[in-house]
Protein backbone atom coordinates (compact mmCIF):
# COMPACT_ATOMS: atom_id res chain seq x y z
CA UNK A 1 0.00 0.00 0.00
CA UNK A 2 2.82 2.18 0.79
CA UNK A 3 4.88 1.43 -2.61
CA UNK A 4 1.79 2.40 -4.67
CA UNK A 5 1.13 5.64 -2.61
CA UNK A 6 4.33 6.99 -3.33
CA UNK A 7 4.21 6.22 -6.45
CA UNK A 8 1.06 7.71 -6.89
CA UNK A 9 2.60 11.04 -5.18
CA UNK A 10 5.88 11.04 -7.53
CA UNK A 11 3.52 11.17 -10.67
CA UNK A 12 1.35 14.19 -9.02
CA UNK A 13 4.76 15.90 -8.13
CA UNK A 14 6.04 15.49 -11.86
CA UNK A 15 2.99 16.61 -13.11
CA UNK A 16 3.05 19.71 -11.33
CA UNK A 17 6.91 20.04 -11.81
CA UNK A 18 6.14 19.56 -15.71
CA UNK A 19 3.73 22.80 -15.42
CA UNK A 20 6.14 24.87 -14.06
CA UNK A 21 8.33 24.49 -16.45
CA UNK A 22 6.20 24.71 -19.02
CA UNK A 23 5.52 28.63 -17.52
CA UNK A 24 9.20 29.24 -16.74
CA UNK A 25 10.78 31.41 -19.15
CA UNK A 26 14.27 31.52 -18.28
CA UNK A 27 16.80 33.70 -20.33
CA UNK A 28 19.53 31.49 -22.78
CA UNK A 29 22.74 30.86 -21.23
CA UNK A 30 25.13 33.65 -22.62
CA UNK A 31 27.52 32.56 -25.45
CA UNK A 32 31.20 32.50 -23.95
CA UNK A 33 32.95 36.35 -24.99
CA UNK A 34 34.61 35.61 -28.25
CA UNK A 35 38.31 35.41 -28.49
CA UNK A 36 40.43 38.04 -29.17
CA UNK A 37 43.64 38.34 -31.02
CA UNK A 38 46.17 40.63 -31.59
CA UNK A 39 48.09 41.16 -35.07
CA UNK A 40 52.12 41.76 -33.65
CA UNK A 41 55.06 42.68 -35.35
CA UNK A 42 58.38 40.86 -34.19
CA UNK A 43 61.34 43.17 -35.39
CA UNK A 44 64.45 42.13 -34.64
CA UNK A 45 67.13 44.92 -33.21
CA UNK A 46 70.95 43.90 -34.20
CA UNK A 47 73.32 45.96 -31.62
CA UNK A 48 70.74 45.71 -28.96
CA UNK A 49 70.58 42.22 -28.80
CA UNK A 50 66.37 42.40 -28.77
CA UNK A 51 63.36 41.65 -29.77
CA UNK A 52 60.71 44.39 -30.49
CA UNK A 53 57.06 43.80 -30.08
CA UNK A 54 54.35 45.64 -32.10
CA UNK A 55 51.00 46.46 -31.73
CA UNK A 56 49.80 46.87 -35.09
CA UNK A 57 46.38 48.61 -33.95
CA UNK A 58 48.04 50.93 -31.70
CA UNK A 59 51.62 51.12 -33.66
CA UNK A 60 53.32 51.19 -30.78
CA UNK A 61 56.00 48.48 -29.00
CA UNK A 62 54.48 46.72 -26.33
CA UNK A 63 57.35 44.38 -25.11
CA UNK A 64 61.23 43.76 -25.56
CA UNK A 65 62.54 40.52 -25.55
CA UNK A 66 66.04 39.90 -24.62
CA UNK A 67 67.56 37.25 -27.24
CA UNK A 68 71.03 36.00 -28.70
CA UNK A 69 73.89 37.96 -29.88
CA UNK A 70 72.93 40.23 -33.03
CA UNK A 71 69.76 38.82 -34.10
CA UNK A 72 68.41 39.07 -37.55
CA UNK A 73 66.02 36.82 -39.32
CA UNK A 74 62.82 35.99 -37.84
CA UNK A 75 59.22 34.01 -38.18
CA UNK A 76 56.51 33.30 -36.40
CA UNK A 77 54.51 29.84 -36.56
CA UNK A 78 51.40 29.89 -38.42
CA UNK A 79 49.20 29.35 -34.82
CA UNK A 80 50.93 32.16 -33.46
CA UNK A 81 52.48 30.66 -30.80
CA UNK A 82 56.36 30.59 -31.45
CA UNK A 83 58.54 33.47 -32.96
CA UNK A 84 62.08 31.78 -34.01
CA UNK A 85 64.90 34.02 -34.31
CA UNK A 86 68.12 33.95 -35.81
CA UNK A 87 71.48 35.62 -35.03
CA UNK A 88 74.74 36.27 -36.08
CA UNK A 89 75.79 34.55 -32.78
CA UNK A 90 75.90 30.38 -33.22
CA UNK A 91 72.45 29.98 -31.76
CA UNK A 92 68.69 30.48 -32.55
CA UNK A 93 66.17 32.04 -30.25
CA UNK A 94 62.71 30.68 -29.43
CA UNK A 95 60.37 32.80 -27.84
CA UNK A 96 56.77 32.20 -26.70
CA UNK A 97 54.31 34.53 -27.65
CA UNK A 98 52.04 34.15 -24.48
CA UNK A 99 54.69 35.67 -22.43
CA UNK A 100 57.24 37.20 -24.68
CA UNK A 101 60.07 35.08 -22.95
CA UNK A 102 62.71 33.27 -24.57
CA UNK A 103 61.67 29.48 -23.91
CA UNK A 104 64.21 27.63 -25.61
CA UNK A 105 67.87 28.11 -27.30
CA UNK A 106 68.66 26.23 -29.92
CA UNK A 107 72.48 25.25 -31.12
CA UNK A 108 72.87 25.36 -34.50
CA UNK A 109 76.67 26.03 -34.38
CA UNK A 110 76.90 28.94 -36.89
CA UNK A 111 75.35 32.26 -37.44
CA UNK A 112 71.94 32.32 -39.13
CA UNK A 113 70.25 34.78 -40.87
CA UNK A 114 67.37 33.67 -42.94
CA UNK A 115 64.25 31.41 -41.11
CA UNK A 116 61.22 30.00 -42.39
CA UNK A 117 58.77 27.72 -40.99
CA UNK A 118 56.25 24.89 -42.75
CA UNK A 119 53.05 26.10 -43.13
CA UNK A 120 51.77 22.82 -40.83
CA UNK A 121 54.14 24.68 -37.97
CA UNK A 122 56.50 21.30 -37.48
CA UNK A 123 59.62 22.59 -39.22
CA UNK A 124 62.02 25.96 -39.18
CA UNK A 125 64.31 26.15 -41.96
CA UNK A 126 67.43 28.69 -41.33
CA UNK A 127 69.74 29.59 -43.55
CA UNK A 128 73.58 29.34 -41.91
CA UNK A 129 74.74 32.57 -43.47
CA UNK A 130 78.73 31.20 -42.65
CA UNK A 131 78.23 27.44 -43.54
CA UNK A 132 76.91 26.93 -46.50
CA UNK A 133 74.17 24.91 -45.63
CA UNK A 134 70.49 24.91 -44.00
CA UNK A 135 69.16 23.34 -40.33
CA UNK A 136 66.37 21.90 -40.61
CA UNK A 137 64.67 22.38 -36.98
CA UNK A 138 61.82 20.01 -35.26
CA UNK A 139 59.86 22.61 -33.35
CA UNK A 140 58.47 20.04 -31.16
CA UNK A 141 61.54 19.18 -29.70
CA UNK A 142 63.79 22.62 -30.83
CA UNK A 143 66.06 20.24 -31.99
CA UNK A 144 68.43 20.15 -35.71
CA UNK A 145 67.61 16.97 -36.95
CA UNK A 146 68.68 17.37 -40.65
CA UNK A 147 71.50 19.61 -42.15
CA UNK A 148 71.02 20.81 -46.37
CA UNK A 149 74.31 21.47 -48.20
CA UNK A 150 73.58 24.86 -50.76
CA UNK A 151 75.43 27.44 -52.19
CA UNK A 152 77.82 29.89 -51.09
CA UNK A 153 76.66 32.43 -48.19
CA UNK A 154 72.56 31.50 -47.76
CA UNK A 155 70.99 34.58 -46.97
CA UNK A 156 67.17 34.52 -46.96
CA UNK A 157 64.83 31.27 -47.41
CA UNK A 158 60.90 30.66 -48.17
CA UNK A 159 58.66 27.67 -48.17
CA UNK A 160 56.06 27.12 -50.94
CA UNK A 161 52.02 27.42 -49.02
CA UNK A 162 52.16 23.57 -49.86
CA UNK A 163 54.82 22.94 -47.68
CA UNK A 164 56.69 20.77 -50.76
CA UNK A 165 59.67 22.69 -51.43
CA UNK A 166 61.96 25.36 -49.51
CA UNK A 167 63.91 28.52 -52.19
CA UNK A 168 66.92 29.55 -51.06
CA UNK A 169 68.80 32.58 -51.64
CA UNK A 170 72.75 32.06 -52.28
CA UNK A 171 74.69 35.41 -52.20
CA UNK A 172 77.81 34.55 -53.07
CA UNK A 173 76.61 31.97 -55.73
CA UNK A 174 74.11 34.31 -57.65
CA UNK A 175 71.38 31.94 -57.59
CA UNK A 176 68.59 30.09 -55.83
CA UNK A 177 68.83 26.34 -54.04
CA UNK A 178 65.58 24.39 -54.11
CA UNK A 179 65.11 21.85 -51.22
CA UNK A 180 62.87 19.02 -51.18
CA UNK A 181 61.26 18.84 -47.82
CA UNK A 182 60.35 15.21 -47.59
CA UNK A 183 63.85 14.56 -48.26
CA UNK A 184 65.64 17.64 -47.74
CA UNK A 185 67.61 17.31 -50.47
CA UNK A 186 68.88 20.23 -53.11
CA UNK A 187 66.33 19.25 -56.45
CA UNK A 188 67.35 22.39 -58.55
CA UNK A 189 69.89 25.50 -59.00
CA UNK A 190 68.45 28.69 -60.17
CA UNK A 191 70.61 31.33 -61.42
CA UNK A 192 69.74 34.54 -60.39
CA UNK A 193 70.74 38.24 -60.31
CA UNK A 194 74.00 39.70 -58.38
CA UNK A 195 74.19 38.65 -54.46
CA UNK A 196 70.64 37.45 -54.10
CA UNK A 197 69.54 38.52 -51.10
CA UNK A 198 65.93 38.77 -49.97
CA UNK A 199 62.65 36.29 -51.06
CA UNK A 200 59.50 35.11 -50.91
CA UNK A 201 56.41 33.55 -52.86
CA UNK A 202 52.87 34.38 -53.73
CA UNK A 203 50.45 32.98 -51.76
CA UNK A 204 49.80 30.03 -54.99
CA UNK A 205 52.91 28.79 -54.78
CA UNK A 206 53.23 29.67 -58.35
CA UNK A 207 55.83 32.16 -58.35
CA UNK A 208 58.92 33.35 -56.04
CA UNK A 209 60.26 36.91 -56.00
CA UNK A 210 64.13 37.25 -55.57
CA UNK A 211 65.59 40.39 -54.55
CA UNK A 212 69.48 40.42 -56.10
CA UNK A 213 70.97 43.11 -53.93
CA UNK A 214 73.70 43.80 -56.18
CA UNK A 215 72.03 44.14 -59.66
CA UNK A 216 69.19 46.65 -58.36
CA UNK A 217 66.42 43.81 -59.80
CA UNK A 218 64.00 41.34 -58.88
CA UNK A 219 64.15 37.87 -60.38
CA UNK A 220 60.41 36.16 -61.18
CA UNK A 221 61.00 32.37 -60.75
CA UNK A 222 58.32 30.10 -62.41
CA UNK A 223 58.08 27.08 -59.74
CA UNK A 224 56.61 24.97 -62.20
CA UNK A 225 59.76 24.97 -64.13
CA UNK A 226 62.22 26.02 -62.01
CA UNK A 227 63.60 28.93 -64.48
CA UNK A 228 63.22 32.89 -64.32
CA UNK A 229 60.80 34.44 -65.98
CA UNK A 230 61.14 38.02 -65.79
CA UNK A 231 63.35 40.72 -64.19
CA UNK A 232 62.09 43.72 -62.81
CA UNK A 233 64.87 47.17 -62.27
CA UNK A 234 64.33 48.57 -59.08
CA UNK A 235 65.76 50.94 -56.52
CA UNK A 236 69.43 50.64 -55.43
CA UNK A 237 70.78 48.13 -53.21
CA UNK A 238 67.64 46.12 -52.57
CA UNK A 239 67.31 44.31 -49.53
CA UNK A 240 63.57 42.59 -48.58
CA UNK A 241 60.16 41.95 -50.51
CA UNK A 242 56.89 41.05 -49.25
CA UNK A 243 54.27 39.94 -51.20
CA UNK A 244 50.49 40.93 -49.81
CA UNK A 245 47.82 38.20 -48.68
CA UNK A 246 46.18 38.21 -52.26
CA UNK A 247 49.32 37.75 -54.33
CA UNK A 248 48.70 41.43 -56.74
CA UNK A 249 51.63 43.47 -55.16
CA UNK A 250 55.14 42.89 -54.20
CA UNK A 251 56.84 45.22 -51.86
CA UNK A 252 60.58 45.80 -52.14
CA UNK A 253 63.01 47.98 -50.02
CA UNK A 254 65.70 49.60 -51.76
CA UNK A 255 68.54 50.52 -48.82
CA UNK A 256 70.39 53.32 -50.69
CA UNK A 257 67.77 55.27 -51.91
CA UNK A 258 65.39 54.86 -48.98
CA UNK A 259 62.60 53.95 -50.64
CA UNK A 260 60.05 50.56 -51.06
CA UNK A 261 59.06 49.84 -54.56
CA UNK A 262 55.42 48.44 -55.26
CA UNK A 263 55.20 45.83 -58.13
CA UNK A 264 51.77 44.68 -59.93
CA UNK A 265 52.70 41.06 -59.94
CA UNK A 266 50.42 40.48 -63.03
CA UNK A 267 52.13 42.64 -65.22
CA UNK A 268 55.80 42.78 -63.21
CA UNK A 269 56.41 46.33 -63.20
CA UNK A 270 56.51 48.80 -60.56
CA UNK A 271 53.32 50.73 -60.02
CA UNK A 272 54.83 53.08 -57.16
CA UNK A 273 57.77 54.22 -55.34
CA UNK A 274 57.03 55.42 -51.71
CA UNK A 275 59.65 57.17 -49.36
CA UNK A 276 60.73 55.76 -46.30
CA UNK A 277 62.75 56.03 -43.65
CA UNK A 278 67.21 55.59 -43.33
CA UNK A 279 68.06 51.84 -45.38
CA UNK A 280 64.87 50.37 -45.40
CA UNK A 281 65.66 46.58 -45.26
CA UNK A 282 63.09 43.68 -43.79
CA UNK A 283 59.39 44.25 -44.87
CA UNK A 284 56.53 42.61 -43.50
CA UNK A 285 52.88 42.89 -44.51
CA UNK A 286 49.79 42.25 -41.88
CA UNK A 287 47.45 39.58 -42.60
CA UNK A 288 44.41 41.44 -44.02
CA UNK A 289 46.68 42.87 -46.23
CA UNK A 290 45.74 46.78 -45.30
CA UNK A 291 49.50 47.47 -43.94
CA UNK A 292 53.53 46.99 -45.02
CA UNK A 293 55.74 47.64 -42.24
CA UNK A 294 59.32 48.74 -43.43
CA UNK A 295 62.41 47.96 -41.13
CA UNK A 296 64.58 51.13 -41.26
CA UNK A 297 67.85 50.06 -40.49
CA UNK A 298 69.99 53.23 -39.40
CA UNK A 299 66.86 55.52 -38.35
CA UNK A 300 66.33 52.56 -35.35
CA UNK A 301 62.76 52.67 -36.67
CA UNK A 302 59.55 51.14 -38.51
CA UNK A 303 57.45 53.26 -41.24
CA UNK A 304 54.12 51.25 -41.72
CA UNK A 305 52.63 52.03 -45.29
CA UNK A 306 48.53 52.11 -45.85
CA UNK A 307 48.50 49.69 -49.22
CA UNK A 308 45.63 51.22 -49.95
CA UNK A 309 47.55 54.47 -51.00
CA UNK A 310 51.14 53.71 -50.57
CA UNK A 311 52.07 56.57 -48.49
CA UNK A 312 53.73 56.25 -44.72
CA UNK A 313 51.22 56.74 -42.45
CA UNK A 314 52.96 56.24 -39.19
CA UNK A 315 56.81 55.68 -37.83
CA UNK A 316 57.67 53.48 -34.92
CA UNK A 317 60.80 53.75 -32.60
CA UNK A 318 62.65 50.28 -32.18
CA UNK A 319 65.73 49.29 -30.78
CA UNK A 320 69.52 49.90 -32.36
CA UNK A 321 69.87 48.84 -35.70
CA UNK A 322 66.53 46.98 -36.66
CA UNK A 323 66.91 44.47 -39.50
CA UNK A 324 63.96 41.44 -39.93
CA UNK A 325 60.28 41.77 -39.19
CA UNK A 326 57.34 39.14 -39.24
CA UNK A 327 54.28 39.35 -38.26
CA UNK A 328 51.34 36.86 -37.53
CA UNK A 329 48.52 36.58 -35.24
CA UNK A 330 48.20 36.09 -31.94
CA UNK A 331 45.71 34.52 -29.98
CA UNK A 332 45.40 34.04 -25.89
Amino acid sequence: MKKKLKKILKRKLNKKLNRIRKHLCLPPKPPPPPIECDVLAYVTNRYDNTVSVIDTTTNTVIATIPVADQPWGVAITPDGTRVYVGTFSPNMSVIDTATNTVIATIPLGVPSIGVAITPDGTRVYAANFYGNTVSVIDTATNTVFATIPVGNTPYSVAITPDGTRAYVTNALSNNVSVIDTATNTVIATIPVGGYPYAIAITPDGTRVYVVNFTSFTVSVIDTATNTVIATISVGRYPSGVAITPDGTRAYVTNQSDNTVSVIDTATNTVIATIPVGNTPIGVAITPDGTRAYVVNEFDNNVSVIDTATNTVIATIPVGDTPLGIAIGTVCP
